[in-house]
């Protein structure tokens, strides 16, 4: 019996261990999708004094930690509000549902927006942390996710990327409400980015 009981667990403790490897290297391969885009100079938002001699994005490193599972709650009864920007444009959000999940032993919740302009099956969640202005950009970062068919949300702060307003100017970004400010430090994700 003792023997079956230890087998089950190496058989479970693998299968978890397989699936974090594959959910860390999910990270990886976001962060490096992330670079490869601002380093193509078809694609890059970077200013052209900061495209010239740029390397790649900087990261936190890769924390297991970072990867949540969240409780998914849909708010069906909300109203549109017009979310501010970096700039005077004023876009229509919703508040589509909120992420209940545990994190440094306290208890969080951030709200995720779908946009009413446009048939889209993703949500947007913007937030700031302890971070924001303290390692990551002070203006908050952004997380995307496609619509959940369940009640469990995975969030992964590894895949955390800034506005494009961090690095031009001529771009509009939402400014993450206040209901999605954490009173945690989220050590993953990209790191604030330093302008020439």
């Amino acid at each position: 019996m003792r023997l079956l009981i230890l087998s089950v667990f190496l058989i479970v403790s693998t299968s978890c261990w397989g699936q974090m490897d594959s959910l860390l290297m999910a990270s990886k391969a976001a962060q490096e999708k992330i670079n490869k885009a601002y380093l193509d100079p078809e694609r890059s938002v970077l200013l052209p004094q900061d495209f010239e001699g740029f390397t790649g994005l900087d990261f936190y490193p890769i924390d297991s930690k970072y990867i949540v599972e969240a409780r998914f709650i849909r708010t069906p009864d909300e109203k549109p509000f017009l979310m501010p920007t970096a700039t005077d444009r004023l876009p229509e959000y919703v508040k589509y549902g909120e992420a209940h999940f545990t994190l440094e032993g306290k208890d969080l919740v951030l709200s995720l927006y779908k946009a009413t302009d446009r048939e889209s099956n993703y949500l947007f969640l913007p937030f700031t942390d302890l971070t924001s202005g303290d390692g990551s950009y002070g203006g908050g970062r952004y997380l995307d996710f496609e619509l959940p068919v369940e009640d469990v949300l995975l969030i992964d702060f590894n895949k955390a990327y800034n506005p494009y307003c961090t690095y031009n100017p001529r771009y509009s970004c939402p400014i993450p409400p206040e209901e999605n400010d954490l009173l945690v430090r989220i050590e993953a994700g990209v790191k604030d980015f330093k302008s020439h």
